[in-house]
């Protein structure tokens, strides 16, 4: 057993870390999080988020916004969406509400990964969950990369992609006005572009880990046309049911993933239901391919900071 791996054990004892999938996701028991908890238990968190990619906690109902803040903010410096509003009272919570408009997570992504350098964590809590439906899915991207046959992995390691927060609606299903209009005025306020390497290199595991998800407009220097027969090709692979794992929430749910090795997509089930979920993202680093070549911006336009950020 490692050192890391003992240095866990000691905390967070293994008969309290339950998996959730062969390849990815746990859930953590018996622990009651908060912006006050020892080093030590941060440490062991992390770790066990860096071996399962995504880690779930139940019973968290005592979390305020907050507290919720103060919790995610022991793994980095927080993260400001630079196209929407943090919720009201905070300065780095994203309420993520569809009944109000909010802008559409039902599709494969990586949070964020139009900005050369986007979140390393996010820190996720159930405030209105429905009765039924608003499950979320999680990919592992290491997971991912190693089905790949040899020949495919070579061809991914030396592609690139052209990401941009100005996406094409036509990924969803039934987009709605009120949608569309959050994710214009979103553009108004920034509008970004980046060329990420398909492959990155974790920064703290040394995994490749896959980077696509619907923000991908093409890949750098390949037609149109080749580019959507890729990207589905090893899309596939991603979002294969071995490689990904499904949470079904409960109010006061926490789920903090490595934004780094996952894609997840957030099941729109539930109708008219309403389902309301907090967000904190963390400060990630920007991606460094095989070939050592960093991510590259290609636009950076930011006109105005969201209103509810001072």
């Amino acid at each position: 057993m490692s050192e890391t791996a003992l240095m866990i054990d000691s905390v967070i004892p293994r008969t309290a870390v339950a998996k959730r999938a062969a390849r990815i996701g746990a859930e953590i028991r018996n622990i009651k999080l908060s912006g006050d908890l020892p080093d030590q238990t941060i440490a062991a968190i992390e770790g066990l988020l860096l071996e399962h990619k995504v880690i779930f906690f139940r019973d968290q109902g005592h979390l305020d916004d907050a507290e919720h803040e103060r919790f995610a903010l022991r793994f980095g410096k927080p993260m400001l969406s630079p196209t929407l509003d943090a919720a009201k009272g905070t300065k780095s919570i994203l309420e993520i509400d569809y009944a109000r408009g909010g802008f559409r997570t039902d599709g494969w992504h990586i949070d964020f990964a139009y900005l050369d350098a986007y979140p390393k964590i996010l820190v996720l809590r159930g405030a209105v969950i429905p009765p039924v439906g608003g499950d979320t899915v999680w990919s592992n991207t290491a997971a991912a990369y190693l089905d790949l046959p040899a020949p495919l992995q070579r061809l991914a390691d030396n592609l690139w992609a052209v990401h941009s927060n100005a996406y094409d609606f036509a990924v969803f299903a039934r987009p709605t006005e009120a949608e569309k209009k959050v994710h214009d005025e979103g553009l108004t306020r920034a509008r970004f572009e980046t060329e990420h390497p398909v492959v990155r290199v974790h920064p703290e595991t040394g995994e490749r880990t896959l980077v696509l998800g619907f923000y991908v407009k093409r890949f750098v220097d390949v037609p149109k046309y080749d580019s959507q027969k890729l990207f589905d090709l090893f899309e596939s692979h991603i979002t294969a049911p071995e490689n990904t794992v499904r949470w079904n929430w409960k109010q006061g749910d926490v789920v903090i993933w490595d934004n780094r090795a996952t894609m997840h997509y957030a099941i729109r089930d539930f109708g008219d239901q309403s389902r309301v979920v907090r967000r904190v993202a963390i400060d990630g680093d920007v991606p460094v391919g095989v070939d050592g070549r960093c991510s590259v911006p290609r636009i950076k336009i930011i006109n105005q900071p969201p209103a509810s950020v001072v």
